[in-house]
């Protein structure tokens, strides 16, 4: 029943927000009783939370095995961890949504408990592109702080335009991601397109 009222809410709070939804609407669509709602959750608030801390622990439980696996290089890994912000769209989208919309909603108690998860994935993803540029695989004349938050500022921003449904599947967005993320826009050279 928890997962269920979790689910339920993150629907609502994606299509309402979170402060137009109510707890007797929560109820009401799963047709349960208040009871039922305070049984599992205190308030809307820890909700929320609830909601946050399984969208984050996930991301991070993602990010984590990526950058674990000593097989890959990292640019691979890059490309990893952007496939899977994107890829994450398609299970965990409305959440997605509700994450980054309705953080404001979370008091500061509770928000000290959800950015430092948010800033340990910038971090990591930051000390990859670090990583990348000491091993010659990525370019050294760049900030890797600026690089970071352009690569999130992308991805994260995907949930508000990206379908699942759509022409281009997960992996195709995430492969245009990384190409334009690790070469950019310029023309290849003639010598290059003729190698190819």
């Amino acid at each position: 029943m928890k997962e269920k009222i979790t689910e339920c809410s993150i629907r609502l709070f994606e299509k309402k927000g979170f402060s137009e939804t109510s707890i007797q609407d929560i109820v009401d669509a799963l047709g349960v009783t208040k009871g039922t709602f305070y049984y599992y959750f205190s308030s809307k608030e820890e909700l929320l939370m609830n909601i946050h801390n399984g969208y984050i622990d996930e991301l991070l439980n993602q990010q984590e095995r990526v950058i674990a696996d000593e097989m890959k290089s990292s640019k691979e890994k890059l490309f990893e961890i952007v496939y899977a912000l994107i890829g994450n769209i398609r299970q965990a989208g409305a959440s997605a949504k509700v994450f980054f919309r309705e953080i404001k909603n979370l008091n500061e108690e509770r928000l000290s408990q959800i950015i430092p998860k948010r800033d340990r994935f910038r971090i990591n993803l930051e000390n990859l592109i670090r990583d990348g540029m000491e091993n010659g695989e990525l370019r050294s004349d760049l900030d890797a702080s600026i690089v970071t938050f352009g690569i999130l500022g992308a991805a994260n921003w995907s949930y508000q335009w990206f379908n699942p449904e759509g022409r281009m599947s997960e992996r195709e967005v995430a492969e245009t991601f990384v190409e334009v993320i690790l070469n950019g826009l310029g023309q290849k050279d003639s010598n290059e397109k003729r190698r190819q």
